[in-house]
């Protein structure tokens, strides 16, 4: 606890802090000229002054006690303080929607340690990018759900991105109801622009209990004027497995529909981009963060909390100690 506080301390009048340097200088002095400052007397014998008692051990103390209070009087001169930057953004922001694929294959290990592991990171480092903005994430596999509603909450955001594994939902692709349910959290949001940013490594795979399908979906997408920049994640080699139905994808075989991503892009005045490993999937992000810029300036107010209190007080205790052990425990007096 005390090292922490000291690691944020800064001295503003940071030209005293040498003059530490002579304290030990001082006590070395001291220690080597000691004894000679010593009054002496002539005995005929020393045998009666051999004996030691437990004040022999602390007779240096004093000493060196008033050596620490000087020194803690040295840095409360050198008046320590604490930084305190709170940094405000203001301005009008975006309405974006994280649209991301939580299914088995997202496990795949072409992305290293997984899809899904550097999904999570490549995406919170966008959020962490646009401080202004209303975010919010919606996940989808062979259901979809509203994992955090739209907000500027930006902790509490980041948090549920971090929390993501596979198997939250049934498993499946279920592009078209992903995207409708990240539109219809946009629909009541008022921005000048709203975003849906929808990542997936897989093609729809359509069971029984599908609600809408992708064509309905990018209906409803341009309907409401939101604009989609859908991603395709996977290398150019890559085997999918799907770990929930223990399926394995032969590289050769085109587990993204990017005809249908390239659709959805185009038609919603986005785009479409594959992402092949981490670092083209960091430049998708830095493209739309380009593409969708947010009006807002940013307001840094410094604040400082004297800290010097501390070591005034300090200095006062070693001195009172130094008097008790001086004059009322050693009994020594000039």
């Amino acid at each position: 606890m005390v090292y922490e506080w000291f690691q944020h301390i800064e001295f503003k009048n940071s030209w005293v802090l040498p003059f530490l340097l002579l304290l030990p200088v001082i006590a070395w002095i001291w220690l080597r000229s000691g004894s000679s400052l010593k009054a002496a007397f002539t005995v005929s014998s020393s045998s009666a002054f051999t004996a030691r008692s437990n004040r022999n051990y602390y007779f240096h103390l004093p000493f060196l006690l008033r050596l620490l209070s000087i020194a803690a009087i040295l840095l409360a001169i050198a008046r320590p303080q604490i930084r305190n930057e709170q940094i405000k953004a203001e301005g009008e922001g975006i309405a974006i929607i994280l649209c991301i694929d939580v299914s088995g294959s997202m496990l795949s290990q072409d992305f290293s340690p997984n899809r899904l592991a550097v999904a999570k990171e490549v995406a919170a480092d966008f959020v962490r990018s646009r401080p202004v903005d209303q975010i919010g994430l919606v996940l989808f596999a062979g259901e979809s759900f509203t994992q955090f509603p739209i907000s500027t909450d930006r902790e509490g955001l980041l948090a549920q991105i971090n929390s993501l594994k596979s198997g939250m939902l049934q498993d499946g692709t279920l592009i078209g109801e992903g995207l409708a349910t990240s539109v219809q959290r946009l629909s009541g949001v008022e921005s000048k622009s709203k975003v849906v940013v929808l990542l997936t490594d897989g093609r729809e795979e359509a069971p029984d209990t599908r609600i809408i399908n992708p064509a309905a979906a990018l209906n409803i997408a341009i309907a409401k004027g939101v604009k989609v920049y859908a991603i395709g994640m996977g290398s150019e080699n890559a085997v999918a497995v799907s770990e929930t139905k223990g399926r394995v994808f032969d590289k050769n075989t085109a587990f993204i529909d990017e005809a249908l991503l390239r659709r959805i892009g185009a038609q919603t005045g986005g785009d479409y981009f594959r992402a092949t490993n981490k670092e083209s999937l960091q430049n998708i992000y830095e493209q739309i963060d380009r593409l969708e810029k947010s009006d807002y300036q940013v307001t840094t107010k410094v604040q400082y909390s004297e800290q010097f209190g501390v070591f005034i007080v300090a200095a006062l205790l070693l001195l009172l100690l130094e008097l008790f052990l001086r004059y009322i425990f050693l009994r020594t007096f000039p």
